[in-house]
């Protein structure tokens, strides 16, 4: 799979914005700083998450931005897509009937990779940004829940 930090950026912002922002705004440079990302770049990942409706900008001072809806109704998927990150785990275009092959043929696996990616935009889709902010997410599978503590 490529996830790329254009996405993992725009979530670990998002959380940080949902975090921090107590109904005021939050200023890009504080979570620059506090997620150690460039400012720059998150300057161009706010333009398309606040296209994407998912962010308010207030302009001013004390300006910065919020949240344009409840962090239980942001889905993380809505965020990677609204940032224009792909989930492809396949070497050829998503819904194209072309494959990776020279000759435009899929290879063997190509259902495999494609239905991976199908389970992770499910999944991404199943996982709110409050679930992220709460850290209620490690341990929904199940596989980390009340493991038994090391001897």
């Amino acid at each position: 799979m490529r996830l790329s930090t254009k996405g993992r950026y725009a979530v670990m912002a998002m959380a940080d914005l949902a975090c921090n922002s107590s109904g005021k705004p939050v200023a890009l440079a504080d979570i620059a700083e506090r997620q150690e990302i460039s400012l720059s770049y998150l300057e161009q990942l706010f333009g398309r998450l606040r296209k994407g409706g998912l962010v308010k900008s207030v302009r001013g001072p004390g300006g910065g931005y919020l949240l344009s809806r409840a962090a239980s109704e942001m889905r993380i998927s809505d965020i990677i897509l609204a940032v224009d990150e792909p989930i492809q785990t396949t070497r050829c275009t998503p819904g194209s009937p072309a494959g990776c092959h020279n000759n435009k043929g899929r290879c063997m696996t190509h259902d495999l990779w494609e239905e991976l990616g199908n389970q992770i935009y499910l999944y991404l889709s199943a996982v709110s940004l409050e679930q992220v902010v709460e850290r209620r997410v490690l341990g929904t599978s199940g596989l980390f829940r009340d493991a038994p503590a090391a001897q």
